[in-house]
């Protein structure tokens, strides 16, 4: 059973979210929080397995409580998906790189909401359709000089090849038709990647990437 938080200052919102999660019989709501910081006590002692996570909260802001979550090496399995009236939200970008598994637009189709709460437990990001290019162009647009790109020293000529792919966007079905293997190959590349480089996700893979200099604006096909 995947046990979700529902963290959002509106509580239809909340409602909506909940009638949605507790009708599938291997999700449910496991608690609900209106602020930022009753949302971090919720997740302390709940440990769900989601957080459903709005941006924009009153005490403690999403962006700043899914930070706090992300650096306690005591809440390492839960994952966050942050919640935004727009696709792409000013604070989106900085969400990704806090930690978050990914984000949805508050009016996704419940299909997209189901299919993100399953992803993220299994260790993939999750964004909105048609989002994730956008959000990795800005990536590009904000991107510092590349680091040292040391910590790729354990990577395989493949896995980097792969780390690059996830970099530019592509699916891990993407990635297998580009290199001519099974989507099941694919996969246990990104995941052996991201198991050497310490990433929680998919999506703070895409980070490092860019961080490490392996992609590059101007890169997006």
């Amino acid at each position: 059973m995947i046990r979700v938080l529902l963290a959002d200052d509106q509580s239809l919102v909340r409602a909506g979210f909940k009638a949605l999660l507790d009708a599938q019989p291997d999700i449910e709501v496991a608690g609900e929080a209106a602020d930022g910081e009753e949302a971090l006590r919720a997740v302390r002692e709940l440990r769900p397995d989601v957080v459903l996570m709005d941006i924009r909260m009153p005490l403690l802001d999403g962006l700043a409580a899914t930070r706090r979550i992300t650096d306690d090496d005591g809440l390492t399995d839960v994952k966050v998906v942050m919640l935004t009236t727009f696709e792409l939200d000013e604070y989106v970008f900085e969400a990704i790189r806090s930690g978050a598994s990914g984000f949805l637009v508050k009016d996704t189709e419940p299909e997209e909401l189901l299919r993100a709460v399953r992803a993220v437990v299994e260790g993939d990001a999750l964004l909105s359709p048609g989002v994730t290019r956008r959000l990795i162009a800005e990536f590009a647009a904000r991107s510092k000089e590349p680091a040292a790109a040391g910590a790729l020293a354990e990577l395989t000529e493949r896995e980097r090849e792969v780390m690059a792919l996830v970099g530019i966007g592509l699916s891990n079905d993407e990635i297998a038709r580009r290199l001519v293997v099974s989507p099941l190959t694919a996969k246990t590349h990104v995941s052996r990647t991201m198991v050497k480089l310490g990433a929680r996700d998919r999506a703070q893979l895409v980070v490092l990437a860019y961080e490490s200099g392996l992609v590059r604006p101007g890169w997006l096909g």
